[in-house]
């Protein structure tokens, strides 16, 4: 996923049912725990769990930008197929340039749930 020791992470949408094993590694990586909705620090990723149902992909995106630095990605994490709470790729694929976001990734990260990583667009880029 890219992150390094002394990233800050962001993690929105955590329920039961999150991978805790990935949630693990990537702290173990980063060398601290995951900062939630509340903090108002510049981060250096954002991890969303996203499921069918939970609301408005764009808006959520939107958010997560606000405390995203410059360079960060944002991981959206979805149910795979056949699992509840399953996001079709085309949802995913539709608010991420309404949030000014491009998709550069998607694969299968842990038994129940597939990554799809965003980043800000480049302005002035043709």
């Amino acid at each position: 996923m890219g992150f390094k020791e002394g990233d800050l992470i962001l993690e929105v949408g955590r329920a039961n049912g999150c991978d805790e094993n990935l949630r693990q590694q990537i702290c173990a990586i980063t060398g601290s725990e995951f900062l939630d909705g509340q903090s108002q620090e510049v981060v250096d990723g954002v991890i969303i769990w996203w499921r069918d149902g939970d609301g408005d992909l764009v808006d959520e995106l939107m958010d997560a930008l606000t405390y995203l630095s410059e360079t960060g990605p944002i991981w959206v994490l979805t149910p795979k197929v056949g699992r509840d709470g399953h996001v079709e790729p085309s949802d995913i694929q539709d608010a991420a340039p309404t949030a000014g976001l491009s998709q550069t990734s998607s694969f299968s990260i842990a038994a129940d749930w597939s990554a799809t990583r965003l980043v800000a667009r480049k302005a002035g880029k043709r």
